[in-house]
């Protein structure tokens, strides 16, 4: 396998291979892509990915397809400092803030 270490990483949409939307290389920052809504489905092939080198001596690889993936959805944080007041019949229950 060649050594793509000093090639830069580029990520494109499918349908646009004139706007790099993620750059990055393969052994330190990666390309991340960003901006997409929890709970998306991003489908095989939906973005493109080739090398390019800096230095100019090759021209830019051909497009491969990028591996679908689904962005997860987060986790609202659990309560804190909660705060219990005895009503007549219950409680009032209330989370506090960690000021």
């Amino acid at each position: 396998m060649a050594d793509t270490s000093s090639l830069t990483l580029n990520v494109y949409k499918k349908d646009d291979l004139k706007t790099v939307i993620a750059t990055g290389t393969d052994t330190d920052a990666k390309a991340i892509v960003k901006g997409l809504a929890p709970g998306t489905v991003v489908p095989d092939g939906d973005y493109v990915a080739t090398h390019t080198d800096p230095a100019g001596t090759l021209t830019e690889s051909d497009a491969k397809d990028v591996p679908g993936w689904t962005v997860p959805k987060q986790k609202a944080p659990a309560p804190t400092n909660l705060v219990v007041t005895p009503t007549a019949d219950g409680a009032t229950i209330a989370a506090g803030t960690t000021e």
